[in-house]
């Protein structure tokens, strides 16, 4: 797809160039969401801002997994390489994943399984729990980190379009919903 470029256009290798190639809605979908719900049922605002929320989330995501497609990852197994170079060892139980992850351990098995197959991480019997499996990283999955963090930091997270200010902003109007569903103690 062909995309313009001139004055106030951003350059083609910007995040924000890469956002502009996807079709854009002729209106804003959210906003006709809205107004269909008021017609039916209340609390508007709320209805607007969780949508808000999973659509920013898709588009992110969707951003960050077209960046990282390019290294052979996806989002979700650059958080498992980043969370296993994060461990003290280099290695958890496939369960302590999911439960970082926020993921249920069927949704942990297929990316290191992918992971594996990409030599990025092995599976080992854990040595004090014959149930338990776990993922250590590999020297080439600690390489693939590090180049897949330059990419992710370099479309700064597929939030560019945010100061760091707003950026804190968020972060704090999100932690009251994180504490109140429990997923941190305070």
């Amino acid at each position: 797809m062909s995309t313009p470029s001139g004055p106030g256009s951003p350059p083609e290798d910007t995040p924000a160039a890469a956002v502009r190639r996807r079709p854009s809605l002729p209106f804003d979908p959210i906003e006709a969401a809205a107004g269909l719900w008021s017609q039916h049922w209340g609390d508007v605002p709320r209805m607007r801002a969780v949508t808000s929320l999973m659509r920013v989330h898709q588009l992110v995501l969707t951003e960050l997994d077209e960046r990282l497609r390019p290294l052979g990852l996806t989002f979700a197994r650059y958080e498992v390489l980043v969370l296993l170079s994060f461990s003290r060892r280099g290695a958890l139980p496939l369960g302590k994943i999911g439960e970082r992850l926020q993921v249920h351990a069927t949704s942990v098995t297929p990316l290191v399984k992918r992971l594996e197959a990409a030599e990025l991480i092995r599976r080992t019997p854990h040595p004090e729990d014959g149930r338990a499996v776990l993922a250590s990283i590999t020297p080439a999955g600690r390489e693939l980190v590090e180049r897949a963090t330059e990419v992710v930091m370099a479309v700064r997270f597929g939030l560019g379009s945010l100061s760091d200010e707003q950026c804190d902003d968020l972060t704090e109007l999100l932690t009251p919903p994180r504490e109140a569903a429990g997923d941190f103690e305070v």
